[in-house]
């Protein structure tokens, strides 16, 4: 018996010690790449010379502006649309789950090759109309708007999955109930009484759809825009070492900040349970 239980030990810290590997050796071989050059042995120019890269600045100002504006637009078609039909309309959250999943059928660049053929149609078919200007605007290099309709559509997937998590995990109509008996009208008792409640898997949608920015490539590059993971492929083909230093940067930057929230989303749990447990 004794022999029986120790077995899945050693299996579970072979599966952990694979994966580690399979993780970690890549970022580990990048490190040593940015670090060791060959006849100068090991240096941190590559790190050093990230903030002088010509470019970064620019391209890492743009995305994070890009970002700002996709996890808002996100939340704003989202979570009302969300909590309207878990309270009035509960047959069309099916609906709204299909809608919000059809970008994972679509690949990335087919969804962009579309975007590419409506502005290309655009300003033949609209010359002479007052929409002429705002397929123009859209196309704005200094922010280019495109690209964040383009980023919500990728993000809606994962925002709908986390959100509709958090949701779950409320008794949303006795929340509101509760709120509109206490006299809050429709919208505070949606602000003020709902959304703290669903702080973690805001928290979780703002994190996974800065993620994908960041990383998204395939639509900035189809479009003729430079968002950071461009600039990255970009300078890559002069400054290989920059690059990568770059990209390992950016994935340490991810990493930490998903244990962040999930250290933040552990130690608001424990306070909530640590409450229930003082007040019973």
């Amino acid at each position: 018996m004794a022999a029986l239980t120790t077995r899945p030990r050693y299996w579970r810290g072979a599966v952990a010690l694979i994966a580690g590997v399979y993780f970690l050796g890549p970022l580990l071989a990048s490190v040593i790449f940015t670090v060791d050059v060959p006849g100068q042995g090991f240096t941190l120019g590559a790190y050093t010379g990230i903030l002088g890269a010509d470019g970064f600045l620019a391209s890492l100002r743009l995305t994070l502006e890009l970002a700002v504006a996709t996890i808002a637009v996100v939340f704003l078609l989202l979570v009302p649309a969300m909590i309207a039909t878990r309270l009035s309309a509960p047959r069309l959250s099916s609906l709204v789950e299909i809608v919000c999943s059809l970008p994972l059928v679509v690949p990335s660049v087919a969804l962009t090759a579309g975007f590419v053929s409506v502005l290309r149609w655009g300003p033949t078919k609209l010359s002479r109309t007052p929409f002429y200007e705002t397929i123009l605007q859209i196309q704005n290099p200094s922010f280019p708007v495109v690209l964040v309709l383009v980023y919500v559509l990728m993000a809606l997937p994962l925002a709908y999955r986390t959100l509709d998590a958090g949701l779950r995990a409320l008794d949303l109509s006795t929340l509101v109930e509760a709120a509109r008996n206490c006299g809050a009208s429709p919208a505070r008792a949606v602000l003020q009484v709902v959304l703290p409640n669903l702080r973690g898997a805001l928290l979780n949608t703002a994190f996974l759809t800065l993620a994908l920015v960041l990383g998204e490539y395939t639509a900035g590059a189809i479009l003729g825009f430079t968002p950071f993971a461009v600039w990255i492929v970009g300078i890559g083909g002069s400054q290989a070492q920059v690059s990568v230093a770059v990209s390992v940067l950016s994935l340490v930057l991810t990493w930490v900040l998903l244990l962040i929230l999930a250290a933040a989303g552990r130690g608001r749990s424990f306070r909530k349970s640590r409450t229930s447990q003082e007040t019973s």
